[in-house]
């Protein structure tokens, strides 16, 4: 794959991991209030539909340094190979997430059923979402580590413009610190929404400017060219 598809493919996956996870937010129904279950039994496929977005997002969020991988290891292996691997931990807690959110589908029917127990089902549900919850937050700081490390290889090879990848590393330490401030709080990260917001505008910003310009040449191996260049007239030089 040439460097410019790459880039372009990467840009379309930072567009479909960010609006399949809008869109997935809004179509499911509410998790809120006391009557989430029966909310949820009573329109099952608007959970299908939510669950499958967020499943294409969280697709997504590994497709994107997976596609971006051959281009950044150039400039630096360990933090590529990093950068999949945490993004690969969010694709995972976020599916963690959606299976949670399946379950409670499945739970808030059986709650309707004659008979039922309807204080272990809570009890039960209330796990659930707490998992759900807590999934959602460690898929975050996965994510904030993952991009952190593509961001500072962008920025050391200058594969993107430094202004760019010096907004992202900036927007990340923002969202991180949201992170752990909803660790702490025991608050859901999504109540930090304007923490998340700059890093939100930055990765459409980068999407835009990867599928119209692509990368950067690599920078990083010029001075290493130059310096074999000098090592061969040298060897000229005394041969002569």
């Amino acid at each position: 794959m040439s460097d410019l598809r790459a880039a372009r493919l990467t840009g379309v996956l930072f567009i479909i991991a960010t609006v399949a996870n809008l869109l997935g937010a809004a179509v499911r129904p509410g998790l809120t209030g006391t009557d989430y279950l029966g909310t949820l039994s009573a329109d099952p496929d608007r959970v299908a539909s939510g669950a499958l977005l967020l499943l294409i997002a969280a697709f997504a969020c590994a497709g994107i340094a997976v596609t971006m991988y051959p281009v950044v290891k150039r400039s630096d292996t360990g933090l590529a190979l990093g950068s999949v691997v945490f993004r690969t931990l969010e694709t995972v807690m976020y599916m963690v997430a959606v299976v949670c959110l399946l379950s409670l589908s499945t739970l808030g029917q059986a709650s309707i059923s004659a008979g039922a127990d309807q204080i272990a089902l809570g009890a039960i549900g209330g796990l659930l979402l707490s998992l759900r919850e807590h999934a959602a937050l460690a898929g975050v700081f996965a994510f904030c580590l993952g991009a952190f490390l593509y961001y500072t290889a962008f920025f050391r090879s200058r594969l993107i413009p430094r202004w760019l990848s010096g907004w992202g590393i900036a927007a990340i330490g923002l969202l991180a610190a949201a992170s752990v401030l909803a660790l702490f709080a025991g608050r859901p990260v999504t109540d930090y929404v304007p923490m998340a917001l700059p890093i939100f505008l930055q990765e459409m910003v980068l999407a835009v400017w990867l599928i119209a310009r692509g990368f950067s040449p690599v920078r990083a191996a010029a001075p290493e060219a130059d310096l074999a260049a000098g090592r061969t007239a040298g060897t000229l030089a005394v041969a002569r």
